[in-house]
């Protein structure tokens, strides 16, 4: 499983003690399961958030955008997303994006195909939120079965970006990503 830290830094300790060694007992025990733990991470639960499939050109301008659909994160699927008729050749693949509490999950339809090469051609979740969301995430190496590395996916604020650019789409394609979640307050 891969880790990497929303902002390029460091994980950071932050309990004493006993504590510490309870918690990471207990954390070790949980790990089992395949996903990680984070003890005392916040949730995306209750959340709204905004996604929009994006693709920049080499000059990193704007060259599509999705329609943005807005959920409140704890249904069954958060997003369902169709191709939506196309703009300059490009439109949106059909994925499912079902968002748990410190997990996102996306899955793709009986459609396969490669998705263009660009700069960024991905997806961008917004999260109404006034803090950094994201304190680290983890690619669920055992469920992802795309080349997707920490180099693909940054966090700014509430924003998580996603990049899918030049990867493969079909019925075996799947990404999920675990996330340690600040405990910042519902947007």
């Amino acid at each position: 499983m891969s880790f990497a830290r929303g902002d390029g830094a460091g994980q950071d300790g932050g309990m004493i003690g006993m504590r510490v060694s309870l918690c990471l007992g207990l954390m070790a025990c949980l790990s089992l399961t395949g996903a990680p733990v984070w003890a005392g991470a916040g949730s995306l639960d209750g959340r709204t958030v905004t996604l929009n499939t994006e693709t920049t050109s080499e000059d990193g301008a704007l060259v599509f955008r999705s329609r943005g659909r807005t959920v409140t994160v704890g249904g069954p699927v958060e997003f369902a997303l169709l191709p939506e008729g196309g703009l300059n050749g490009f439109d949106v693949v059909p994925v499912e994006v079902d968002i748990g509490a410190n997990r996102i999950e996306f899955s793709y339809g009986m459609e396969r195909g490669r998705f263009w090469d660009a700069p960024f051609n991905g997806y961008v979740l917004r999260f109404e939120v006034d803090c950094a969301l994201f304190d680290g995430f983890a690619i669920d190496e055992a469920f992802t079965t795309m080349p997707v590395t920490p180099a693909h996916i940054r966090t700014e604020g509430g924003a998580l970006f996603i990049d899918v650019a030049d990867m493969e789409y079909g019925p075996e394609a799947r990404l999920a990503l675990d996330f340690k979640v600040s405990a910042c307050l519902l947007g």
